[in-house]
């Protein structure tokens, strides 16, 4: 008797997970259907043009992601601490990380909350790098744990109106990406058949960087990636993702095997749609 009410227990709990699941899904689909059918505020739209990164999207991709936007908005809960969050907050937030999946409608299922400090947030805490560990405090402009990400609006904000080759939401919503398959291992979800060549392109890179950085001469064109890169390969991982949406023509440049990895990735050709950028610098 006490196996058969297990056994009956299992199956009730499986049901109302799948039950759950199915209420989800439909949910879901309900919210994306009223969001294609209602046109996108001019607001909005008059406020994102002034990022130059969506300005130069062609008219196709602006429209997709919208509704993209729109559904991240939706279903993130967005948190101030010791500032409101506002519309432009969200949207910033919002464009950056829907531009990264642009190939999907819904994306960054696991990520429930965004942090928003109003400057860069200082903590205290040990890290690790080649074995040597070290103590101290440290100047955070964003952070991921796979369920929450931390952003310093004004670190977010400087970066998304003037793009120079560093972005924070990039940064931290690559790590989201990667911790997709439970491991910060700076290998995201691919299709069945892309591991392989990420991990020979990505890997060799990496290593390369890795021991430029610890030799510390001739540095070459790593240095133009930065040391911060070779900290481990989940950081490498989010470096190059910055690149390839702020400065895509140098990656593609100097690294064009990680550069042709991360266009199949990420479904983009950014040195091409991002060009305009160039004549910023």
């Amino acid at each position: 008797m006490y196996f058969l009410a297990l056994l009956y227990m299992i199956l009730f709990l499986m049901a109302l997970f799948l039950s759950w699941q199915v209420w989800r899904y439909f949910s879901r689909m309900r919210l994306y259907k009223k969001i294609k059918s209602t046109p996108f505020s001019p607001e909005d739209e008059a406020f994102l043009q002034k990022l130059p990164h969506y300005r130069l999207l062609p008219a196709d991709l602006k429209k997709v992601l919208q509704d993209s936007i729109r559904f991240f908005i939706a279903t993130k809960e967005f948190r101030g601490v010791e500032l409101e969050v506002t519309r432009q907050m969200q949207l910033v937030i919002a464009f950056y990380a829907c531009l990264l999946q642009i190939k999907r409608r819904e994306c960054y299922e696991n990520l429930k909350t965004i942090i928003i400090y109003p400057n860069d947030v200082i903590t205290r805490r040990v890290e690790a790098n080649g074995g040597i560990f070290r103590e101290g405090d440290f100047v955070l402009e964003g952070e991921s744990s796979g369920g929450s990400v931390v952003i310093a609006w004004n670190e977010a904000k400087r970066e998304a109106l003037h793009p120079k080759g560093h972005n924070v939401i990039v940064h931290e919503m690559a790590h989201e990406l990667d911790f997709e398959d439970g491991a910060a291992d700076g290998v995201p979800l691919l299709a069945i058949g892309r591991y392989a060549v990420w991990s020979q392109v990505m890997y060799k890179e990496f290593e390369k960087l890795k021991a430029a950085f610890a030799k510390g001469r001739d540095l070459g064109k790593y240095a133009w990636i930065g040391s911060y890169a070779a900290t481990n390969e989940a950081e490498f991982f989010a470096v190059v993702s910055e690149l390839f949406f702020e400065k895509p023509w140098l990656l593609k440049k100097h690294f064009r095997d990680i550069y042709d990895v991360l266009k199949d990735f990420y479904g983009l050709d950014t040195a091409e749609m991002f060009k305009g950028l160039e004549k910023r610098e």
